[in-house]
């Protein structure tokens, strides 16, 4: 087996770019399901039944992320990266030619488990393949997938859906993890693990509270991030009077804005040799800016409120790259795949209560109410922050 030192700058980063694009596969599948609300509620659907329809692929992915971490750690991450994008395939080929609602919703569900793989896989690779003094700059890139999926999404599945019919649509995200299927295949190696024997492969979470502690700051900053996604377009047309597709440029340049933040953000961890400082500078940057946004909002400063709901849109997704590899460091070549799963389970559980819950509180307070709110949730996680234990290696 190659070594890290053995394989070459270009193929490491061939490998970033395989599993950027298998991520954003799964982000495509999972995120852009939801763009086909018009098309199935024009066909006669109604809408909470569409709804549902449409969640679940979040729910498959959501009940099976810690699976397939433990599958990961027990059979590598190759092997996971062609499978899961495999079922993605199946699922999407066959949700595209059934013609029944609840045949449709459990296909589905089953792409969103074959999602779910790539989440925990992606990030093995990197954090098995690039030193440390690269690593959080390659997390960086890696957690822009995400976006970038959404990107895609909203561009081209409710176009297919308009010109050629939902089934061709779902066949978007289906294909795409088809070719992320071969290109994995071909081109994603196993990185190194040391000697079962000469590691210890206890569980890191018995006895020591570090990546418990981890995975409550990420839940706790994600409230900060989810409300900025799921209403800023809202904000900016009711209360600000903007038109929807000036709101919705708006919007769009700040996830392109926040994907930099993710790079910058890596690269900053890199540079200073630790994870857990800049996640908590990132955390202090979030609660004043989220609160900022909150007074602006309540004052109707408009010429305060949008430059911080940019600064905003970009700081709170600036601490997912930071969490995901100081868990992945901290768990070990023998447990990241679990830790992972756990890490992205508590998120996506948190991304899914925002919406009803802030939209009530939306409802009796308004938007700044909602700002306010968030970025008193995010004050909690400061704290919970562990301490370096020893700083990144800098080789």
């Amino acid at each position: 087996m190659a070594t890290v030192t053995q394989v070459r700058d270009v193929r490491r980063w061939s490998m970033l770019g395989l599993g950027v694009f298998a991520q954003a596969s799964s982000a495509v599948f999972v995120h852009g399901v939801p763009f086909l609300l018009p098309a199935l509620t024009d066909r006669g659907m109604s809408l909470p039944t569409a709804g549902v329809l449409v969640a679940m692929p979040t729910v498959g992915l959501v009940c099976t992320l810690i699976a397939w971490g433990y599958v990961v750690d027990r059979i590598g991450e190759h092997k996971v990266l062609v499978g899961g994008p495999l079922v993605m395939l199946a699922a999407g080929c066959a949700a595209a030619a059934t013609t029944n609602d609840i045949a449709l919703g459990a296909l589905l569900f089953f792409g969103g488990v074959g999602a779910a793989s790539t989440n925990g896989a992606s990030g093995r690779v990197i954090v098995g393949w690039f030193p440390p003094r690269r690593r959080g700059l390659a997390m960086g890139i890696r957690q822009t997938a995400q976006p970038l999926g959404v990107g895609i999404a909203a561009l081209a599945i409710p176009a297919v859906a308009a010109a050629h019919g939902i089934s061709a649509a779902v066949l978007v995200p289906a294909l795409m993890a088809g070719f992320a299927a071969v290109g994995c295949y071909f081109g994603i190696i196993d990185p190194p693990r040391p000697d079962a024997k000469s590691v210890d492969r206890v569980n890191p979470y018995r006895g020591d509270s570090t990546l418990w502690r981890i995975h409550a700051v990420s839940v706790l900053l994600c409230v900060p991030q989810g409300v900025v996604w799921t209403f800023a377009l809202l904000w900016l047309h009711r209360d600000i009077g903007w038109s929807l597709p000036a709101a919705g440029a708006l919007v769009t340049v700040t996830q392109l804005l926040g994907a930099g933040g993710r790079i910058g953000a890596g690269a900053w961890s890199d540079h200073v040799g630790s994870r857990l400082g800049p996640l908590r500078t990132v955390a202090v940057a979030a609660v004043i800016c989220m609160a900022a946004l909150g007074l602006a909002a309540w004052s109707s400063w408009w010429w305060a409120a949008i430059p911080l709901l940019i600064a905003a849109s970009v700081i709170s997704v600036s601490d997912n790259g930071l969490a995901f590899t100081a868990v992945a460091e901290i768990a070990g070549p023998y447990w990241s795949g679990r830790g992972l799963g756990v890490q992205n389970t508590g998120q996506n559980l948190a991304m899914a209560a925002i919406p009803p819950a802030f939209g009530a509180l939306i409802t009796v307070g308004g938007f700044p109410a909602a700002y306010l709110a968030a970025a008193a949730l995010a004050t909690v996680a400061i704290p919970l922050v562990p301490s370096d234990r020893t700083k990144t290696p800098r080789e």
